[in-house]
């Protein structure tokens, strides 16, 4: 079933953070842990896999559950969650699907014969004399497993590093054997944690999660997440287990550092914790990330981006927008979901979601959706109080005349229609008190060329938005 083109690139209604995309034969698969709506913490639900193929990145397959919770040891009652996990292809032929419990600071393997299979449990990741990866006296925690095969050998990459914690070192990487357990080669630290970064090049991009790696060419792209959380950094190195040198920052989930269309500095979603890797599909580089909804860090959706690599090997930073697979402007004309905005914001300025599911519940806007988990509703965006300001970019526009919005809450007062962040309005549209949907329209004449739409709530009480349309 076909359900988008943009961001997120998963139906509304999916929270799968962490993602790690692979091509194998004429489909990518994506792989990461599984959150739930209105989750009161991570990775609440069993490990599923989505699938497109490689010529049409709109038309998402759901493939199943892949791993369930209860295979974890000793997990019968689902008190322990699953955590991001990876992927390779073992030099068998078949699929290796490495993970961490919250329970234990070891990485289990499962193992299948096709990639969107029942996966099963195939044993820990072990030293020589069997003893199991995290274990052993000395060992650090392992967390949050990367994987890239080469041969007979598989690379491993783990860690979680906070700031201030002097027993955890930084990025650890671990050569494992043709039978994708067992260690031929020790962890040895290849990006640092905060407390050891003196000097290093990562200083205030420091290790923290979300360790991954991808080769382009003879270059190794080690890809994490830093200590301020909201960026994916890459680092680059021709050596699989040493030598890399920080590179810079590739997406940050609330579009910091990015000056393009705003200040470097300020905040345009509500972001926190990010997770994901590039990949080449089609002769284009995406990287993948998630995105925090429903105003906490427990409900994280996967979201895409094409980047582009400098003669040098870098990569410039990109903009979190609506745009996701469609490797360019979204067709300027018909109605468009409120769940895609890439800019979310008002004039209380916040950086972060919360990770106590508490202070962000009405106080800003929020993409969210009715109903439970697991039901196939459609997303909106809910608190639309005074200032709210939804965001969405980018459109190939032509001759549009008309505006329209669907629009729902306690409020009294007009969406100011923009194609800047801080622009001028080019018309307003009324909105009343509704207890249900009701569209309401304007005509607004939209400059023609490429633009980005600002939905900007001025008035009393509380709006909910589900789409807008542009009409000709």
């Amino acid at each position: 079933m076909k359900f988008q083109g943009f961001n997120p690139y998963l139906p509304s209604w999916e929270y799968i953070p962490d993602g790690e995309p692979y091509v194998w034969g004429d489909r990518v698969y994506v792989y990461g842990s599984h959150d739930r709506f209105n989750g009161y913490a991570y990775c609440l639900n069993d490990y599923v896999t989505w699938s497109a193929p490689v010529d049409d990145l709109s038309d998402w397959r759901y493939e199943g559950v892949i791993l369930e919770s209860t295979s974890v040891q000793d997990n019968a009652d689902r008190d322990s969650c699953l955590y991001a996990p990876d992927v390779a292809m073992g030099p068998d032929g078949r699929y290796y699907l490495y993970y961490v419990d919250s329970k234990r600071s070891i990485v289990s393997v499962a193992v299948c014969d096709t990639p969107a299979g029942k996966f099963e449990f195939y044993g820990y990741v072990h030293y020589a004399d069997g003893t199991v990866l995290g274990e052993r006296e000395g060992d650090e925690p392992q967390f949050d497993p990367g994987v890239l095969r080469e041969g007979d050998r598989t690379y491993l990459y783990t860690g979680f590093c906070a700031v201030g914690d002097r027993s955890r070192s930084g990025a650890m990487a671990t050569v494992l054997g043709a039978d994708m357990l067992t260690i031929l080669e020790e962890p040895v630290i290849i990006a640092p944690s905060e407390p050891y970064s003196k000097g290093s090049g990562y200083e205030g991009h420091e290790f923290f999660e979300a360790p991954s790696i991808r080769k382009r060419g003879d270059t190794y792209y080690f890809i994490y997440s830093s200590v301020v959380m909201h960026e994916l950094c890459y680092a680059v190195s021709k050596n699989p287990t040493g030598g890399f040198r920080y590179g810079g920052v590739i997406i940050s989930n609330n579009d910091l550092h990015i000056d393009t269309y705003k200040p470097a500095g300020k905040p345009m979603f509500y972001g926190g914790n990010n997770h994901g890797s590039i990949i080449e599909i089609e002769g284009t580089w995406y990287i993948f990330y998630h995105r925090h909804t429903n105003g906490t860090n427990f409900s994280r959706q996967g979201c895409m981006e094409v980047i582009r690599f400098l003669e040098d090997g870098s990569i410039p930073q990109v903009e979190m927008t609506s745009c996701g697979p469609n490797k360019g402007p979204l067709r300027g004309e018909g109605e468009y979901p409120a769940y895609l905005a890439c800019n979310l914001f008002c004039e209380e300025e916040s950086i972060y979601t919360d990770c106590t599911s508490a202070w962000m519940g009405g106080q800003f806007p929020k993409i969210t959706q009715d109903g439970k988990d697991g039901d196939e509703e459609i997303g909106y965006i809910a608190n639309m109080k005074a200032s709210a300001t939804a965001g969405f970019k980018y459109f190939n526009c032509t001759g549009i005349k008309k505006v329209k919005i669907k629009v729902r809450g306690y409020c009294k007062g007009e969406f100011q229609i923009k194609t800047s962040w801080d622009g001028i309005s080019l018309g307003e549209i009324p909105v009343v008190y509704s207890n249900v949907w009701k569209e309401y329209e304007a005509d607004i004449a939209v400059p023609d060329g490429v633009q980005a739409f600002y939905l900007t709530y001025t008035g009393h009480g509380s709006a909910q938005l589900a789409s807008f349309t542009l009409v000709k």
